[in-house]
């Protein structure tokens, strides 16, 4: 089970902490995956972390601003926003892949499980 939390509304310019908390199983040997979807749009891709060496990717309209990471210990991911922009609202979901094939983080079928998702509002 994957439970996202930490969205909100909050105005462009401004930051948020997602965090993804992992139960029944532990995902500290799985790839860790954020997505977003915005209304009327299909799900994309936003950040991937690799369990091997913590290795990140990042789609072109979040790098420099967001930024994934990992507590294996407390079995969470995170996905550090900053300077929020109204077109970052959508529902933000976290996913765990058991080896995500390399080139290919971007795409959900490389990941197993998903979260529920949470709403994250910017407003300009």
């Amino acid at each position: 089970q994957l439970q996202a939390s930490g969205g909100g509304l909050v105005q462009a310019g401004g930051y948020l902490r997602l965090s993804c908390a992992a139960s029944g199983r532990t995902f500290s040997r799985y790839d860790m995956g954020w997505f977003r979807q915005a209304p009327g749009r299909e799900r994309e891709f936003a950040a991937a972390i690799r369990w091997s060496d913590s290795s990140t990717y990042y789609s072109d309209s979040v790098k420099g601003r967001f930024t994934i990471s990992r507590d294996n210990a407390k079995n969470t991911v995170y996905l550090q926003m900053n300077s929020l922009k109204p077109e970052d609202t959508a529902v933000y979901y976290c996913a765990a892949g058991s080896g995500l094939r390399v080139g290919l983080e971007k795409y959900e079928y490389e990941y197993n499980f998903w979260g529920q998702g949470t709403q994250v509002t910017v407003s300009s």
